[in-house]
């Protein structure tokens, strides 16, 4: 039995599909909202628009992930190379994100010479059956 998806998940995931990432925009103040939700949370306007994201952003905060925290689907983005983290994105929406390129030997480098917010881009990445989003650390 299939599952029947909302029809904005439905979108997005079949632009994920298709190579593109999509976030929804208010034509009333300009917000993009990523994930994509219909009403949006700035200025509570019903109706907004779909938009390509250009997936560029900075992460402001690193989260090693723990044993209970792990994820065994995101293996497949190098043992020990991710970590979680607040993302803004150029567009301005913010998330809570999975970021590869980061172990906690570039964490420490990172914590330590203050680099806070460091540049990252978002890259589609097979999960189970589906594509999601996951965002990747920018090399200098």
């Amino acid at each position: 039995m299939a599952i029947k998806l909302e029809k904005v998940v439905q979108k997005f995931y079949d632009s994920l599909e298709e190579g593109k990432i999509l976030g929804r925009k208010c034509p009333a103040c300009g917000a993009v909202e990523f994930p994509p939700v219909y009403a949006c949370n700035t200025c509570g306007n019903l109706e907004t628009e779909w938009v390509e994201i250009s997936g560029k952003g900075v992460m402001k905060s690193i989260v090693m992930p723990a044993a209970l925290s792990s994820k065994p689907e995101y293996d497949a983005l190098g043992a020990r190379n991710f970590a979680y983290g607040e993302v803004e994105l150029a567009e301005g929406a913010c998330l809570n994100a999975v970021v590869k390129g980061i172990n906690k030997k570039k964490r420490k480098e990172i914590m330590e010479k203050g680099l806070l917010p460091v540049p990252v881009h978002a890259e589609i990445f097979q999960r189970d059956g589906y594509k999601t989003v996951v965002f990747v650390l920018d090399e200098e």
